[in-house]
């Protein structure tokens, strides 16, 4: 399972496949990361440097976070997408096809100029999440998504 949690600030990337339940998330930031409520992660319950020096204890990699330097990403579903905006510019894309076999991600792309900041990946992990939902299998063509999702 891959989860996104974010605020204005920060995105949150969770992994279950990688999650080995150190307990270092829970024990660091127990505001944020709590096992009994549904999300588990509630980024507003505590300050962002303390999430990401928590985050930063995580010895399998199951959590990652980035900054959001202001961008918003938005999944398109009436257009099998997310995007991500720059104020009201599209700045990036990852767009899938809903086919037999499941949703299958053929392309992810973010100007050049918008490059090293994720967005990429929020993209990747905003049609992961959705596809989830809809407990459609993800088939990732695209050559970055299937590196995100490896």
């Amino acid at each position: 399972m891959h989860r996104l949690y974010e605020n204005e600030e920060i995105t949150v990337f969770w992994d279950s496949f990688k999650c080995r339940h150190a307990k270092r998330c829970v024990t660091g930031c127990p505001k944020v990361f709590d096992i009994q409520r549904r999300p588990w992660i509630d980024l507003s319950q505590d300050e962002n440097p303390k999430i990401w020096q928590t985050i930063e204890q995580c010895p399998t990699g199951a959590l990652k976070v980035v900054y959001n330097f202001g961008i918003r990403v938005v999944y398109e579903g009436d257009t099998c997408r997310s995007a991500a905006y720059d104020g009201e510019r599209l700045i990036g894309e990852c767009d899938y096809r809903v086919t037999e076999g499941g949703w299958e991600i053929f392309h992810t792309e973010v100007l050049p100029e918008y490059g090293g900041k994720s967005i990429a990946k929020r993209l990747v992990f905003s049609v992961v999440e959705q596809a989830e939902y809809a407990k459609a299998e993800v088939i990732p063509t695209c050559s970055y998504a299937a590196k995100v999702l490896a």
